[in-house]
């Protein structure tokens, strides 16, 4: 449990910027809510916020070794779940990835990223050696491909390239070896034929299509890049004002309040909040890095880069995608996106971060 000396060492200029960024979040939530049909979105939000806050410190309330000692509990349980969705889980929006409860829904998916860090921190730290070898990286892309290969199956391929990613960063971490990092990236690289021709689907396909030529089908795949780059383009330097945004209020921006939230900040706020969302998001990765640097051991270091390189993509994508600079998927952004799942993961996650940074004077 939490020592009495142990708040001294919390990092509340994090807490700090997680809870601006989540509460900028809820104000665009609801203004690009009130023209839809559900304007009361922002209270779900809310509640959810509540719930991962309240999340984030109970994690921190107990040594990460704890946790981290339940590691394998944890992945069987996520795998358990991600292969129930797959024989049994119900159709919604043409994928299953949620689990369906009588006060709402929650994906299993979401909180596998978090299992898949905790797990591979556990199996990194144990690896007494410089350089990893050809076995220690084959077992740990094991585990995290069980995972992945469930989660992209659902179809659900923003999140199991997340996981993806969080492995490759982990395992350059612990010191891949330089050869065996060109053979993993030859042999992704051979796979992408066979991943366009089998795995993806026509509209994901149409995707990649649009993001090359937004023009080719301009009301049809190409639809939400074009508006999202005239939201973004229509604010200016002060933006057109909260509640305000044409785009989004005369709902010509699909999905405003999800993963498109980040061009209806740059249509209503401006240059100066899309430039005031890049400085808190900044905050919490310098703090975050400054914890891994303070790390009292390896465990922790890992724990903190995972979270982070995870945090880290997910944000840089969304960004890029409303920008048009990458193809569109449903990558919803951090802490400001409506959606409880992704919501409390990040919180969880970031509870992880506090918890390595508080306990670093620990013996």
């Amino acid at each position: 449990m939490l020592d009495r000396q142990l708040w001294r060492f919390i990092d509340w200029l994090m807490i700090l910027g997680l809870f601006v960024a989540a509460g900028f979040g809820l104000l665009v939530i609801y203004s690009a809510s009130q023209a839809g049909p559900t304007p009361e979105l922002y209270k779900a939000q809310i509640a959810r916020l509540l719930i991962g806050l309240s999340l984030m410190f109970v994690v921190m309330l107990f040594d990460y070794h704890t946790i981290v000692d339940r590691a394998e509990l944890l992945y069987v349980v996520i795998v358990g779940l991600l292969i129930y969705l797959v024989l049994f889980g119900g159709l919604r929006a043409g994928t299953n990835r949620w689990l369906e409860f009588g006060f709402g829904t929650f994906q299993p998916g979401e909180l596998a990223k978090i299992a898949v860090v905790v797990f591979l921190a556990k199996y990194f730290s144990g690896v007494r050696k410089d350089q990893l070898g050809t076995s220690e990286v084959v077992i740990a892309g094991l585990f995290a491909g069980v995972p992945l290969i469930l989660i992209a199956l659902q179809p659900d391929l923003g999140t199991a390239a997340t996981i993806g990613v969080v492995f490759a960063a982990m395992a350059l971490l612990a010191g891949v070896r330089t050869k065996l990092l060109l053979f993993g990236v030859f042999v992704v690289l051979l796979t992408v034929p066979l991943v366009w021709s089998f795995a993806l689907k026509d509209y994901q396909k149409e995707r990649v299509y649009s993001f090359l030529d937004p023009g080719r089908d301009p009301r049809g795949a190409g639809y939400q890049s074009i508006q999202s780059m005239i939201a973004v383009g229509a604010g200016g330097f002060i933006g057109q004002g909260w509640l305000e945004g044409t785009q989004s209020q005369l709902q010509f921006l699909p999905t405003p309040h999800t993963d498109f939230i980040f061009a209806v900040v740059g249509e209503e706020f401006g240059f100066v909040g899309v430039v005031t969302v890049i400085i808190l998001y900044l905050v919490i990765v310098l703090r975050s890095i400054e914890t891994a640097r303070r790390a009292r051991d390896r465990l922790g270091i890992y724990l903190v880069f995972g979270v982070l390189s995870m945090f880290v993509f997910q944000t840089l994508y969304n960004l890029y995608m409303v920008a048009g600079l990458v193809p569109i998927k449903g990558f919803p952004l951090p802490l400001m996106s409506y959606g409880g799942s992704s919501l409390l993961a990040t919180l969880v996650g970031f509870g992880l971060i506090l918890n390595v940074r508080m306990r670093r004077f620990v013996n």
